[in-house]
């Protein structure tokens, strides 16, 4: 697991599997950490790692309901979990889903833990709205079209924009289940505006980046969603992600718009 400062109110997490990102921000003495690493030995190590660097969170929040976004509650179960009005939602619609969808990826990955993900003590937040971190506020932006559910959230004094699996150099827009290209596109729309008043985008899986480097990706994942909305089978995919795994997921986008 690799630790990157973006502000001195901001520090990102980014796991060894799929490059996955979770950010701690603080303010106010108090801290959040948001989404999560996967390794069992990545969240072994996150609270002393956190706690060293003054980051000891006081709650945990995720961007959406997909299950390698969830395990906070490993590293820290006696905290409660934020997690979006439409992401309550998509769990009282499809109960157990995460968890199945971690065993079955674990499975596949030889991974070993302890025991099953438990979400524990959920707290319901409202999107749009904002939650209390100390004497700062983080702003919770709609962002469907990857799923069904999911938010972006925005530390603005910091200039942290946290955009969940959207704004990805190693992934084009991906439209899972539940998904839908009319959202995801309404999504990036949302986005736009926030990217140009943040510093720092930090997107699910990947290198945070900012300025030139997010307008470019946004204009990369629109003109991709117009190729997919034609019904391209072979469209040309933005360099850097244009690789057979990309492909995939491509094949998967067009089976389900």
């Amino acid at each position: 697991m690799r630790a990157v400062s973006v502000h001195r109110d901001a520090l990102v997490l980014t796991s060894l599997l799929w490059q996955t990102n979770a950010v701690a921000l603080r303010a106010g003495g108090e801290a959040m950490l948001i989404d999560s690493p996967y390794y069992p030995e990545e969240l072994e190590a996150l609270p002393e790692l956190l706690t060293g660097a003054g980051f000891e969170p006081d709650a945990l929040i995720a961007t959406h309901g997909d299950f390698d976004h969830l395990l906070g509650r490993v590293a820290f179960p006696g905290l409660a979990l934020g997690l979006g009005e439409p992401t309550v939602e998509r769990f009282h619609r499809e109960p157990g889903s995460a968890q199945r969808e971690l065993r079955d990826y674990d499975a596949r990955l030889y991974v070993e833990r302890s025991g099953p993900l438990s979400l524990g003590q959920v707290q319901t937040l409202p999107v749009p709205g904002s939650v209390e971190l100390g004497d700062r506020e983080l702003e919770l932006h709609h962002a469907s079209g990857h799923t069904s559910d999911g938010m972006a959230i925005f530390a603005r004094w910091c200039g942290v924009l946290c955009v969940g699996d959207y704004l990805s150099r190693l992934e084009i827009p991906w439209i899972s289940k539940g998904g839908s290209l009319e959202e995801y596109r309404a999504t990036l729309a949302r986005l736009a505006p926030l990217t140009e008043a943040a510093e720092t985008v930090v997107p699910g899986h990947g290198a945070p980046h900012g300025g030139d480097v997010t307008r470019r990706l946004l204009e990369e994942d629109l003109e991709y969603l117009e190729a997919l909305e034609r019904g391209e089978e072979r469209p040309r995919l933005p360099e850097g992600r244009d690789s057979s795994f990309q492909r995939r997921i491509h094949s998967e986008n067009v089976t389900r718009v």
